[in-house]
């Protein structure tokens, strides 16, 4: 069944070029696609699609407002920020309003079809620039002590989980069963007190929580 996919971005000649790429490939199907989203909510509870591409810069309302109107409403699918920005200031924005993963409009040609693959198996997908930055920020700032009692491989999780890596991914990188992964990911949301993996993400590179040492670029 093909993964159903709802659009928001204003500029009109990038949303019809968007949906043309995405009609050529059978694995998607687009339900609707929107020049603003001052209606977000009602048109997510009505559509309910697998997967959302938000555009940031959007008129009247801003992407980072409505991925936390969506995210309001219970909507827990992937959202993926598709932008020219590539500051710190939206990056961190977009991820703690509950944004799943942030694509640069210049890798929408090259980058698109992984990028929601990659969101449909648990990943947070990021331009190589954007993760670049993530990183760097990261490495800026001494990991504070772990005031959350996370057990250590708690901390391993939430370390990988940080660097994008889908369930699977971190399952295989500790040897582990996938149901084992999704325990500790569980147990990481509850003592974090957060309910998604964009939530304990924004939380960990906010507050420093994850270890510096093994992260590379995305």
């Amino acid at each position: 069944m093909p993964t159903s996919i709802l659009l928001f971005e204003d500029n009109e000649m990038l949303r019809v070029s968007i949906e043309k790429m995405l009609s050529m490939n059978t694995a998607f199907t687009v339900l609707g696609s929107f020049g603003n989203v001052l209606k977000v909510s009602d048109q997510v509870k009505a559509l309910r699609p697998d997967i959302i591409l938000m555009d940031i810069d959007m008129p009247g309302l801003s992407g980072i407002e409505a991925v936390k109107k969506v995210r309001g409403i219970g909507f827990k699918n992937p959202i993926l920020m598709i932008t020219v920005f590539d500051d710190n200031q939206h990056v961190f924005d977009a991820i703690c309003a509950g944004a799943s993963g942030y694509l640069l409009k210049k890798h929408l040609s090259t980058k698109l079809f992984d990028s929601i693959e990659e969101l449909k198996a648990g990943g947070a997908p990021m331009s190589p620039s954007v993760a670049r930055m993530v990183i760097t920020s990261m490495h800026r700032k001494p990991v504070q002590v772990n005031p959350y009692g996370l057990t250590a491989r708690e901390m391993d999780v939430l370390t990988s989980l940080s660097k994008g890596n889908s369930y699977k991914l971190i399952a295989a990188e500790f040897d582990l069963s996938v149901d084992t992964i999704r325990t500790h990911i569980k147990s990481i949301y509850e003592k974090l007190q957060v309910h998604s993996q964009t939530e304990a993400v924004a939380k960990a590179l906010n507050e420093n929580l994850v270890s510096r040492t093994g992260l590379s670029i995305l």
